[in-house]
């Protein structure tokens, strides 16, 4: 293993770090403050869906910021990690000293503006160090990066539920926890934001204008919307559909722990056979053992606990081997990269957006209840409909994207 090898568990730890401020927010915050403070599902779709709104014009200018200050690279992604820990620890462990949908607005903006900051920083970066590896570079790096960004996954989803078998406040404790890991990745990574060999070049036109980017782009959007559904939901899914309260955390460190130890997997293969060809056998597989998820009812705890097992393992093929597509065209049009990523940024998120407006809204007015309250059973049945036959519609469409972009099949 060469130098530049041997940093690669760097990597690993702080995509686990961005992991955690990603998907398990949208797992958890909501939840959080429909129990603790009584808001309102459709309050909190709103609030989402404008946070994603503000991704419109935030993302694609955090690409350009993080090119600016490619220079000064390491001392600006401490600041966000900081800002972004401290967001944090205002969301979960700071009782809101205002409406609470307001503190909850003002501080995920915090949190998910530091995100994407850090994200397109860290993506960024990436392209300079994957060219720097010996082999396939782009592969090597997202099987590290990914399967850490799995592991900070699976951490981050159960952590409050294991926190509080042992202390009163989980999500509190939860929220110290992540600034630890923000303080433990920024040292981690602290040498690693070196501006030398990094082009001077960039701009989104170069992207925009190159087909199989748009392709990638496109096709990174529709296949990023069954997770932001499913993600949105699960929660509820478990409660309500399975009647498993408390099984929340067990299956969703199943789903995240497969996913992560099928990552490495799926870049080996895909080394061996070429990453669009592996990733087309893994979305198709997806839909095969999601569906599963649409005949399930009270009690079917086991039987989730295997549609989590199989469809996590086909999660880990849908973030390892996009990304790193995406990133070995970035480095073949645009070598600065941080534009291009921040394109990405945006598509990746804007799904979550339309999941939380549109879904969240709908239960709420067709009689869904969560902590206890009743719900209407036709509610739980589009609740059913919602959380495992959309995102098996949306996956067939990204299957038939990534089939007809043959000029991808050397990416």
């Amino acid at each position: 293993m060469n130098g530049s090898a041997r940093r690669l568990p760097a990597y690993a730890l702080f995509a686990a770090l961005l992991a955690a401020a990603g998907l398990p927010i949208y797992i958890h915050a909501p939840k959080f403050y429909v129990d603790e403070y009584g808001v309102s599902l459709g309050a909190l779709g709103s609030v989402l869906f404008g946070l994603r709104l503000l991704d419109v014009v935030q993302d694609p200018a955090l690409g350009w910021l993080s090119h600016r200050l490619r220079a000064q690279r390491g001392a600006a992604v401490a600041g966000a990690a900081a800002v972004m820990a401290l967001a944090m620890l205002g969301l979960f462990a700071v009782p809101a000293p205002m409406l609470p949908v307001l503190w909850f607005a003002l501080m995920l903006t915090l949190v998910f503006s530091c995100f994407s900051f850090l994200t397109i920083c860290f993506y960024a970066q990436g392209v300079a160090k994957a060219d720097a590896l010996p082999g396939a570079g782009h592969l090597m790096l997202a099987r590290w990066r990914e399967t850490g960004a799995l592991l900070g996954v699976c951490a981050a989803s159960v952590a409050p539920l294991l926190i509080g078998l042992v202390y009163a406040r989980p999500f509190a404790g939860f929220a110290v926890s992540f600034a630890l890991l923000a303080l433990a990745a920024v040292l981690a990574m602290r040498r690693e934001w070196e501006s030398r060999g990094l082009p001077t070049a960039g701009g989104f036109g170069v992207v925009l204008r190159d087909a199989p980017a748009r392709g990638l782009l496109l096709i990174a959007l529709v296949n990023a919307a069954p997770v932001a559904v499913t993600s949105t939901l699960f929660l509820f899914y478990v409660e309500l559909v399975l009647d498993a309260p408390g099984w929340e955390g067990p299956l969703l460190l199943l789903f995240f722990l497969s996913a992560a130890g099928a990552a490495p997997l799926w870049g080996m293969l895909a080394e061996r056979h070429g990453p669009r060809q592996i990733l087309l056998a893994a979305m198709t597989l997806g839909i095969v053992t999601f569906a599963g998820a649409l005949l399930l009812g009270a009690g079917d705890v086991a039987l989730f606990g295997l549609v989590c097992l199989a469809s996590g393992a086909v999660l880990g093929a849908d973030l390892t081997l996009l990304p790193a597509m995406f990133a070995t065209r970035m480095a073949q049009i645009a070598p600065s990269a941080a534009e291009g990523f921040g394109l990405w940024s945006f598509v990746s998120k804007l799904t979550l957006a339309f999941a939380a407006i549109v879904l969240l809204p709908a239960l709420e007015s067709a009689g869904l209840h969560s902590a206890g309250g009743n719900s209407n059973p036709k509610a739980i049945t589009l609740l059913i409909w919602f959380y495992a036959g959309v995102p098996c519609a949306l996956k067939l469409l990204a299957i038939a994207l990534l089939a007809r972009a043959k000029h991808l099949e050397r990416s």
